[in-house]
């Protein structure tokens, strides 16, 4: 179940977020909205400015003030959004580099202000595990930010978050990745079975940018991954619409 204490952030635990109960949630009731963001990724407007994406990143009041303007507008939506999903790289600093702790920080802080009444729904991305995801930068990003992969039902709509470093580079962290296969398997096998008529996915890296055949990039996956995904995918939706 998801957990929350006193100020503190929405977390994902058991492969889940407890705000949205599946009783109440798995039938359509009407149209809903949700607010969708990447990136807020303090220390890149810096890091980006002078040249140094790698070791540069020791200021982020621009990324602070953006996302508190974002955090305002947000909290004066009417009607207001079921949730706001950040889908990765929520800081620039890579494990183990200076200051990401204190990016971490800042960002958390500023995020406590969204009304409460808006869940956080959080999504990895390589800055946050980094591009060689290890078993022990997704153990600190869990204790963070909550689970790395986990599904929650809204409004009749089956949400899926995936770990996307996993299908980056599993190198350092294989079983984790075989877990993470197992468990997606078994989640399309629940939506198959209750007939779910919508289901959206959330990862960082997306399959593709511009056409699924496009060659391999840094800001793709490898194409036999993503055909081996885009194939579990619609197979499990023509599988639910029979």
């Amino acid at each position: 179940m998801a957990e929350k204490g006193q100020n503190e952030l929405l977390k994902a635990r058991d492969r889940t977020l407890s705000v949205f109960r599946e009783e109440a949630e798995r039938d359509w009731k009407g149209p809903f909205y949700f607010i969708q963001g990447a990136d807020p990724q303090f220390g890149l407007m810096k890091a980006y400015s002078i040249g140094d994406c790698s070791s540069g990143g020791d200021e982020w009041e621009a990324e602070l003030q953006l996302t508190r303007q974002a955090v305002e507008a947000i909290n004066h939506l009417n009607p207001r959004p079921k949730f706001l999903v950040l889908c990765g790289d929520l800081i620039h600093g890579m494990p183990g580099t200076e200051w990401r702790e204190a990016q971490i920080r800042d960002l958390r802080n500023v995020l406590k202000d969204l009304r409460s009444d808006i869940p956080l729904v959080f999504v990895s991305g390589n800055h946050d595990l980094g591009n060689t995801p290890t078993p022990e930068t997704i153990r600190s990003y869990c204790q963070q930010w909550g689970d790395d992969y986990f599904s929650f039902w809204v409004g009749g709509v089956f949400f899926l978050v995936l770990n996307s470093q996993l299908y980056f580079d599993a190198s350092q962290c294989s079983e984790l990745k075989a877990a993470q296969d197992a468990w997606l398997e078994q989640q399309l096998a629940v939506a198959e079975k209750k007939q779910c008529r919508h289901a959206v996915v959330f990862q960082h890296i997306p399959f593709f940018v511009n056409e699924p055949e496009e060659d391999h990039n840094y800001f793709n996956l490898e194409k036999a991954v993503r055909h081996e995904l885009m194939e579990k995918f619609c197979r499990a939706a023509t599988m639910g619409s029979k």
